[in-house]
């Protein structure tokens, strides 16, 4: 029963992990990347879609993205999608190819994009201890139940305990690199 408990307190940490991770790819840091269109929605004919949906996208280089959307008649919907998202790009179409440079960022703009990425990282820490601490109440709950002893209630805590600073320390490492990254010029 405490290993059901870990195994699960373990994968529910490394879901928080790997949702950091996505939401951290979605902070520009000045070079092109698809994943920064991912937030784009587009009218598909009615109904709303990601980009990644109706279009290639490409990295023509290292600030420069592509897209090319399939059909032709998407090209003036997906391009009024883009210019309206909040991602500060304007793309520049030339026919059925749309290339969409990547502005330098500025110093300022930097420090902001650094804070969203600790408010991040902070939102994922606490996702972290929320799972240790739903693991430690089902541990509580089986000692309560006297379906485990106390020591073992100890063990499964500590071990919990374990998985979480080791959570933590991906968290950090993960923020510390995001940091490097944006305010690399």
């Amino acid at each position: 029963m405490l290993n059901e408990i870990r195994d699960d307190a373990r994968e529910r940490m490394e879901k928080s992990i790997a949702n950091l991770e996505a939401n951290f790819a979605k902070i520009r840091t000045g070079r092109a990347h698809p994943s920064i269109l991912d937030s784009v929605m587009v009218d598909y004919y009615g109904s709303e879609v990601p980009i990644s949906q109706v279009a290639n996208i490409n990295v023509e280089d290292a600030r420069t993205l592509t897209v090319q959307p399939w059909e032709q008649p998407m090209v003036a919907v997906v391009e009024k999608a883009i210019m309206k998202s909040d991602l500060g790009v304007n793309p520049v179409t030339n026919g059925n190819v749309m290339r969409i440079p990547m502005p330098v960022l500025t110093e300022e703009r930097r420090k902001d994009l650094t804070k969203v990425a600790r408010a991040e990282a902070e939102n994922a820490r606490i996702a972290v201890r929320n799972v240790r601490r739903d693991a430690n109440g089902d541990i509580k709950s089986l000692l309560k139940d006297k379906d485990i002893t106390e020591d073992d209630a100890r063990q499964g805590e500590d071990s919990i305990q374990k998985i979480t600073d080791e959570m933590i320390a991906k968290v950090d490492a993960a923020l510390k690199e995001k940091e490097d990254t944006l305010m690399e010029i």
